[in-house]
Parts: structure tokens; sequence; C-alpha cells
């Protein structure tokens, strides 16, 4: 029965793009365990699992959801719950192209204690819908067998990994004031400063926020890429952000995308699948972003976009890439049509040489950030975005 003051909000979520292309590309008596940190209290949820980039159904033979132990390779054997789907099946088959919602399970979930998916793939499964994630709260693992309902995964059979497959979505029956944050883009984003900001509302006790990460390294605003080298850099943002910035409960959403978009194009004689006529103008990316605004507002969402960060020393560094990146971010910093600009290039740049990232902030590759960076990006949040509209 629904209650007035009670709503599904998701409380953990992911895209789902498409995975690496390898000739193993297929599993089969597999067990994925996945811990979740919930950011609510609640007594029922609800998991999402998606074939989004599938080319054929898939079956997943059975869901478990368990209380995790010491890390996530264990949980609490007496908490273990199965999931079900329509019509109170332990399987369930997912077409190509599409995701299903479980039935309503009944599990007691605490804010800060982590929950753990397990999912077994009983026969030849496709891996390919799914999305790489890092941070200190993404991390997930595989065993060879069939463990889902298991205590602990046999440590000599199991692998951790970063690979999210299928499970896009944890939702929880909780008080109507909870809501969601979307953080919303590309390599940056799968990376670790949306773990940093579930981290940050711990730490300063806000408790009716949480945050989903929907990121998808490679992806770009205006393109995507058709071929196998390339596909699992994902899809373009047409397809992916009216499917990825419809989330339950949530209110906000952060766009930091289009780095890519800039960085890739480098002529067909350098590389046969990254042409320049992919480069895009400074107009053409602020069209792109200017699209997100208008769905974003259309979902009922407030919308904030992060400048795009400092890319000297990367390998297709170039002065007119950087021009690029500075009129996209001139924009970001000044349309009226956003709620707020999040300017994570300020942040992270050298005082001296704003190109490039200040001592500290730069991984080693000169386009992604370093963890010190990420959790300065995370810190860069405006608090009254985290505390939301009832605050």
């Amino acid at each position: 029965m629904e209650q007035k003051n009670k709503k599904y909000v998701t409380t953990w979520g992911n895209a789902i793009s498409i995975a690496d292309r390898r000739p193993e590309n297929y599993a089969k008596d597999l067990t994925l365990r996945y811990p979740v940190r919930p950011m609510f209290d609640g007594d029922r949820l609800k998991i999402t699992l998606d074939n989004f980039c599938g080319t054929e159904p898939v079956t997943i033979s059975h869901v478990y959801v368990a209380d995790s132990v010491d890390g996530g390779r264990e949980i609490a054997e007496e908490t273990n719950t199965p999931v079900t789907f329509e019509n109170g099946s332990r399987s369930v088959t997912i077409p190509a192209g599409e995701a299903v919602v479980s039935d309503e399970i009944s599990f007691h979930v605490k804010r800060g204690s982590d929950i753990s998916v397990s999912l077994y793939l009983g026969e030849f499964t496709l891996m390919r819908s799914a999305v790489l994630i890092t941070g200190p709260l993404s991390k997930g693992f595989y065993a060879v067998g069939d463990y889902a309902q298991s205590a602990v995964l046999p440590m000599d059979l199991t692998r951790n990994t970063n690979w999210f497959y299928f499970l896009s979505n944890v939702e929880i029956y909780t008080e109507n004031t909870n809501r969601a944050v979307i953080c919303y883009g590309d390599s940056i984003t799968s990376q670790a400063w949306p773990d940093y900001l579930t981290l940050r509302l711990f730490d300063e006790k806000m408790e009716h926020t949480s945050i989903v990460r929907r990121a998808a390294s490679g992806t770009r605003i205006l393109r995507q890429y058709d071929n196998i080298t390339y596909d699992s850099y994902g899809l373009k943002g047409e397809t992916r952000f009216p499917r990825e910035a419809k989330v339950s409960g949530a209110d906000t959403i952060i766009i930091q995308h289009g780095i890519n978009d800039i960085i890739h194009p480098v002529g067909v004689e350098v590389n046969p699948f990254r042409p320049w006529s992919d480069l895009p103008t400074a107009d053409e990316m602020i069209a792109g972003l200017k699209k997100y605004v208008e769905w974003a507002k259309e979902y009922g969402l407030e919308v904030y976009i992060g400048t795009l960060l400092p890319i000297y020393g990367w390998r297709t560094y170039e002065p007119f890439r950087d021009e690029l990146r500075c009129a996209v971010n001139e924009w970001i910093r000044t349309t009226p049509d956003i709620k707020g600009c999040i300017d994570f290039d300020k942040a992270l740049c050298d005082s001296t040489n704003p190109a490039a990232f200040a001592e500290g902030y730069d991984s080693g590759d000169h386009l992604h950030p370093s963890l010190k960076a990420y959790e300065r990006m995370a810190a860069e949040v405006p608090e009254a975005l985290l505390r939301g509209r009832l605050e």
C-alpha cells in the first residue's frame, strides 16, 4: 500500500553503456556481486536490470539482495533475500535494448549500511550492457560458479571488477522528503568525484540526498562510434540523456560533458575512425548543452553545468582545442538558462598556465584529475544544491 508521506527514490545508479568488445564477451556460470551504499532508510526496494546496449536477449538466472559485510565479497547470509520479477519469477529474460524493474522487495535498508546485489548468469550471456566506474564506493566482484546465495565468494574463484553489468538502479521506498541528484558525464564522472560527493553528504550530515551517477567513458555530446574498435566509447548525448536523466526522486542534475568532442578528432590519415569532420564548433557544442538543459527542465530538474577541465599535455592537445574548450566554458559561466555553473576548471587549473592542471591535480595523463582533484571537485559542489529545495 502506498503511503502519502513516502515514495520511491533512486539511492544508487549507473549509466548503461557498451562494454569493451573482446572475443570472450560471453559469460556462463558466473556470479556478479555489487555492493551499494544506501543513502536513506527504508523497508522496501526495487532494482533495475538493463540490457540497453545488448544485441540479443539475456537471461539472469537469479538475483539476491543482502546486507554487505567486510567490503562486499561477503554478505550476511541470514539477510539474503531473493529478488523476483513479473509474476514472482526468480529468473528474468531481458530483451535486447530493454530494461526490467523487479517486483517490490521487502528488505530493511539503513542509511550508510552497505547492501550487496548478487546476480547469477547460468547460461551463455552476452556481456555487452555495462559501464566502467571507479572510486572509493565503486567496486564489484565476479566469481566462477553459482554463489549468489553464498555468504562469501570463494577467494580462489573470485576477482574484483569495476565493470558493472546490467545493474543500473536501486530504488528505496522512503520518506518523501528524500531526493536524488544526478551526475551526468563521461569518464571524468565515471571516476571518483561522485563517490567523494556521496562521502561528503555523510561527513556534512546531509541525510535526504542521494548521488546517482550517469556517466560513460569516451562519450561525446554530438557523436558516437559505430565500429567495434571504439564502440565501448559509448553513445551520443541525444541517445543517452533522455534515458539517463529520468531518475525516480531526482530534482537536480549536474552536467559535466563535452571534452571528448574536443579531443577525439585527429583526421582519417591518423585514425580512420576519427575524422576532422567530427570536430564541432563552439556553437554546435553549446547547442548540444542547450538541448540537455531543455530536456532536463522538461523532466522537472534544476540544471547545473560544470566547466570543462584542462587538457594541456594530453596527447592530442593543440591550442585550437583549448580555445574551443574555453569558449564553451565561457558560455557555461555566463548563460542565464541554468540554475548555476560549477567552475571545476577554475578550481583545478594552474594559476600561471590555466590550460593545465594545478600541481597535484593531474592524474598523469593530463586529461583525468587525480584523486585529490576529484575530492576538490566534490567540494566545489554548492551546499545549497546538495541540501535542495527543502532546506
